[in-house]
């Protein structure tokens, strides 16, 4: 009799996980890919603090530009950092919400995965293309608060898919974007504060809960 009821707990376990994987607005994202991501992006923020002081990148933060005039070995290395500090945040908030998902016995790509990254991709792409212009335009100044802005609207409009409070801190990111638009000179520290300190303390409460 024990037997047959267990039985039927996990059939009943099994049919909620089936009905959850194809929601569309079922998706709870691991604490330790916000933290992962924060930790990431302090990193980084030291190593470009670091670089900047270093003669031939003192006036980069704010004139980097990707023209043919000023397109040297300075401008490669702030932009390699800024790709690799990207694929290790990507890479890692994969693995740790993989993890997850495989630890609840669900898939991490489903009809909401798909849906939460095709909200998420517009404002990225828009943002990415931004940022690009920038640069070629000799206009580094811009392309941290530029960051800030478009990924706060992705969180934004991904956060309809998401079990988690990500919309506040898309909303915290636009705002720290906006902001950092009228201190040309701090763009590096608010970069910090959206996507370290931010991601951290989100990734923290996600955690906890």
């Amino acid at each position: 009799m024990q037997q047959g009821k267990t039985d039927e707990t996990q059939e009943a376990l099994r049919e909620m996980r089936s009905i959850m994987s194809r929601s569309p607005r079922l998706i709870s994202l691991s604490g330790w890919s916000g933290i992962w991501v924060g930790a990431i992006a302090l990193v980084g923020a030291f190593v470009a603090y670091s670089m900047l002081q270093q003669p031939g990148y003192k006036d980069i933060g704010t004139t980097l530009s990707a023209t043919p005039e000023h397109f040297d070995k300075y401008t490669v290395h702030i932009i390699l950092l800024g790709v690799v500090v990207f694929s290790a945040a990507l890479g890692g908030t994969i693995y740790f919400n993989y993890r997850k998902a495989a630890r609840h016995g669900q898939g991490i790509w489903n009809d909401a995965s798909r849906l939460m990254l095709g909200q998420l991709f517009y404002p990225v792409f828009s943002g990415g293309v931004f940022c690009l212009l920038f640069i070629y335009h000799g206009c580094g100044m811009f392309v941290a608060p530029t960051c800030l802005v478009f990924y706060g609207l992705a969180l934004i409009s991904s956060s309809r898919h998401i079990l988690s409070d990500i919309r506040y801190l898309g909303m915290l990111d636009v705002a720290l974007g906006c902001t950092a638009m009228f201190f040309p000179g701090f763009g590096l520290v608010f970069w910090a504060l959206g996507f370290g300190v931010l991601h951290i303390f989100y990734g923290v409460m996600m955690w906890s809960k």
